[in-house]
């Protein structure tokens, strides 16, 4: 449940919906599937046998497991880099998810059209001293869970937690269907359009099948290490894919249809969720209610996976320096929120005014698409390659072994993993970096 918890938070709630409408829609989204079950499950198998035959956090984990060889390590570093970026601008939509808890108890959406609902959102993007204090409030709800440690705060309150989320989201999900605009919603998300499918889109779904299983994190690593020989990771594996991705598309299905609908263009960027839900809301008898549960649903969903990512840090930093949790608790929380505070403000540009002018992107925007982009999917690569060139293969197969009935699958799991794999993922990064051409393969796609 915690590693469900860990996956099914703001990657397939808040990323996945506005990811697969920028993107074109059903053509990404069948690539996402394929990619999180062909690539993703047999590196988060990979990445829970690491931590599990280790018992120990992702630095030292890489290191043991190649005989003591440092360069290695350098792995369990980009791990922890990477959780650590994707922490602080998780923890500033985190606090958009407090704001809106707030701001539905006070009926902000009563006599506003949907337009007007819609636009509230850009208001919250730009209102820095607000994103700050949000931010801030929901720092302080990780430290309050991680502080108390793996098994009594990250699984007592996925146990809760989880099934709480399926409930709304299902509920959401049937009232979607009564909506003008779901066939049109079904039609972009499960009908492929080829012609929109792109180098960077095929990028892009590669990195959220990685983002949403929370692999290249040190997370799965963090969470095998607490595992008992007796798990069933490829059971876990697949259950938590499986999830994953039916939460995705229902969360997708929630808000298509309010999207076609009102008219509004599929490309909402990062505050999709947060333009589109609550024109729902505002329809609902008890909208207040329901609007109000809705969004701190959604801010405990998301602490199932922030704290996920904060307790890779501090897992690291207590194996590094030899620190109590207490402490590495406090200093990573302390970090995460200063380098936080430019996604906070980028919507203001209070901070780094030039920053979109130079890159491309505000500064939120950038480290959302570096860490999902590029780094969780070099490190997916790296670990695809630890295991099937630097580990023994007989120590990965005795542990893939150990408490599953699924000993048939070692074969093509590790080919996939040596081969399959590694492949992908270069052939797809050198693609988007320019060294390799794949243009003729999608005129062709397109012509057909």
């Amino acid at each position: 449940m915690a590693a469900a918890g860990s996956a099914i938070g703001l990657g397939s709630l808040w990323r996945f919906p506005y990811i697969a409408g920028d993107n074109g829609g059903g053509a990404f989204v069948l690539l996402y599937i394929i990619f999180t079950y062909v690539l993703g499950v047999p590196i988060f198998i990979g990445e829970l046998l690491i931590g599990r035959k280790t018992q120990r956090s992702p630095i030292f984990a890489y290191q043991e497991l190649s005989k003591q060889s440092t360069n290695w390590k350098m792995v369990g570093y980009l791990n922890v880099l990477t959780s650590f970026i994707v922490l602080s601008f998780y923890c500033v939509v985190s606090g958009w998810c407090l704001n809106y808890a707030l701001m539905s108890l006070n009926q902000f959406t009563l006599g506003k059209t949907p337009g007007q609902i819609r636009a509230i959102f850009d208001t919250v993007y730009t209102s820095a001293d607000l994103n700050l204090f949000w931010m801030g409030i929901y720092i302080l709800m990780n430290v309050g869970v991680v502080y108390s440690g793996i098994r009594k705060g990250i699984e007592h309150w996925s146990k809760i937690l989880t099934p709480a989320l399926f409930f709304i989201l299902i509920g959401m999900f049937i009232y979607g269907l009564t909506m003008p605009g779901f066939t049109q919603a079904a039609k972009f998300i499960f009908s492929p359009t080829f012609s929109k499918l792109t180098p960077s889109a095929i990028l892009n779904a590669l990195g959220m099948a990685f983002f949403t299983l929370s692999v290249g994190l040190g997370i799965i690593v963090t969470y095998g290490s607490y595992l008992k020989p007796s798990e069933n990771m490829p059971r876990t594996a697949f259950i938590v894919a499986t999830m994953t991705i039916l939460v995705s598309l229902m969360a997708a299905m929630m808000i298509f249809p309010i999207v076609f609908t009102f008219n509004f263009p599929p490309e909402g960027g990062p505050g999709l969720v947060f333009k589109t839900m609550p024109i729902l809301f505002a329809k609902l008898p008890g909208s207040l209610v329901i609007s109000t549960v809705f969004f701190l649903l959604f801010v405990f969903t998301a602490l199932t996976s922030s704290i996920s990512l904060l307790e890779v840090v501090v897992a690291n930093l207590m194996e590094l320096f030899s620190w109590n949790r207490s402490k590495a608790v406090i200093i990573s929380a302390i970090g995460a929120f200063i380098f936080a505070v430019p996604s906070a403000l980028a919507g203001s540009k209070a901070l780094f005014p030039s920053w979109e002018t130079i890159y491309g992107k505000d500064f939120f925007d950038t480290m959302n698409y570096i860490t999902a982009s590029w780094m969780m999917p070099i490190a997916g690569l790296l670990t695809t390659l630890f295991i099937g060139y630097v580990m023994e293969k007989q120590t990965t197969r005795e542990e893939f072994l150990k408490g599953t009935t699924m000993g048939y699958l070692f074969r093509p799991w590790f080919f996939t993993i040596r081969y399959l794999a590694p492949l992908v993922v270069i052939i797809i990064i050198l693609e988007q970096a320019g060294v390799l051409n794949l243009a003729p393969l999608f005129n062709l796609m397109r012509s057909a």
